[in-house]
């Protein structure tokens, strides 16, 4: 799934209840105090920050039966309802945007930049999937966030001019990547792009920018990227409910082509084990030709690309 596109408290069994082996229950954002929800640095906060959190302080907490009636109201229009959700998650947001401190960005710009992703959230929530709003509104804070971030760095570290050429480098290193059913070399970037191989390894380094487990995170430099990256033995919540409910909209969408286009799509993307076939290997399956397969390939991913369909998986792969 992730072909196709940023811990937690509970992980869920089979039946998506959670697993008490792995629960390990913490203070509720909403329920900290202002200095817990600031952290070890609460006393370097300025005064402006102070001042929100005593603002957002006041709102009263809804319960998972107010939880769900707003949902609904705000399914229905009611901006009033839309407007309570949002305010009750509030410290969500400061809570969240406090552990990007320190990446280049002022703690109340990453707040108002994690409150537009929470407003996003609360447009886009169904109640009836069975997820909490925190959990939830929780991928879209921090898409909100990490996006601002990689913006700001990108306007600093990218001469201006570059950011087309990365553009349509990214565009036919994907359309290779799926002709060929393996990432393409350099080289093969440059044939088709009409460069130098040279000229595209370096416009790759520009793009990628990667960073050191030892870039230091906080004001005090006393931690670095390495000590917050995750356990991936164990799936947070947050992680689970966006795979879950991608696979769902995803198969929803899918359903709407012939038999045919769905399967050539499922196998050329491996989309049901993870392994991309090339056209070869699916032309085989279906025992005709690499280009009938390309013919029916391009044909579903035309229809894919219609409103009616692609507004379905355009909140998963705008990344």
């Amino acid at each position: 799934m992730e072909r196709l596109t940023d811990g937690g408290i509970s992980i869920t069994d089979k039946d998506g209840n959670p697993s008490s082996k792995y629960v390990v229950e913490a203070p509720k954002p909403e329920e900290l105090t202002d200095e817990e929800l600031l952290g070890s640095n609460s006393a370097k906060v300025n005064d402006p920050v102070r001042m929100y959190l005593k603002e957002i302080g006041v709102v009263p907490l809804l319960s998972n039966e107010e939880e769900k009636e707003l949902a609904i109201a705000v399914e229905n229009g009611d901006l009033e309802a839309k407007q309570r959700l949002a305010e009750a998650n509030l410290r969500l947001v400061v809570s969240i945007a406090k552990r990007y401190v320190g990446r280049g960005m002022q703690f109340l710009d990453l707040i108002q930049e994690g409150n537009m992703g929470l407003m996003k959230a609360v447009d886009k929530f169904d109640y009836s999937k069975g997820f909490k709003f925190s959990t939830y509104a929780t991928w879209w804070i921090r898409q909100a966030i990490t996006r601002a971030i990689a913006d700001q760095a990108r306007t600093i570290r990218i001469p201006v001019h570059m950011v087309e050429t990365i553009n349509k480098l990214v565009r036919e290193q994907r359309n290779l990547l799926q002709e060929l059913g393996q990432d393409p070399t350099p080289e093969q970037i440059a044939e088709r792009m009409g460069m130098t191989p040279d000229k595209v390894r370096e416009i790759l380094k520009i793009a990628q920018e990667p960073v050191s487990l030892e870039t230091p995170i906080g004001e005090e430099d006393d931690s670095h990227l390495g000590d917050f990256i995750e356990d991936e033995v164990i799936e947070n919540p947050v992680d689970y409910t966006t795979r879950v409910v991608l696979r769902e909209q995803l198969d929803e969408v899918l359903d709407t082509l012939t038999d045919r286009e769905e399967n050539v799509l499922r196998l050329r993307f491996g989309l049901d084990d993870g392994k991309m076939r090339t056209l070869e290997d699916v032309g085989k399956v279906f025992n005709v030709t690499r280009e009938r397969i390309r013919q029916i390939e391009a044909k579903a991913l035309r229809k894919l690309r219609h409103p009616s369909r692609s507004k379905q998986l355009k909140d998963f792969i705008e990344d």
